[in-house]
């Protein structure tokens, strides 16, 4: 039971991967064989592009969720950070001008 979830998931990450194109290759070839009937291919290729599109918004997410959180523990600024920090030399720097 165990490797086939380890391969549905190895195969689910393959297919996230994959371009609707490619989706379509496969299942058509599927059709043909007459393993596939054309309404269940196209029903699959559409499964598929959804679940492609979620896996990849998900694993976006995730993604940015572990850069930022690798940012913060290397305590870099991030780019509204430096921003502001641009902001506040530029005010001392008149600051500074205006007391001259």
């Amino acid at each position: 039971m165990f490797d086939f979830i380890k391969k549905t998931m190895l195969v689910s990450a393959g297919l996230a991967a994959m371009t609707r194109e490619k989706i379509e290759e496969m299942i058509d070839e599927l059709v043909k064989k007459g393993e596939l009937s054309e309404k269940e291919g196209k029903e699959v290729v559409d499964d598929l592009v959804e679940k492609t599109k979620k896996y990849k918004k998900d694993m976006e997410g995730r993604v940015e969720k572990l850069v930022a959180d690798t940012l913060k523990k290397l305590d870099i600024p991030t780019r509204s950070e430096v921003e502001e920090l641009k902001k506040k030399i530029k005010r001392m720097e008149k600051s500074q001008k205006d007391k001259e």
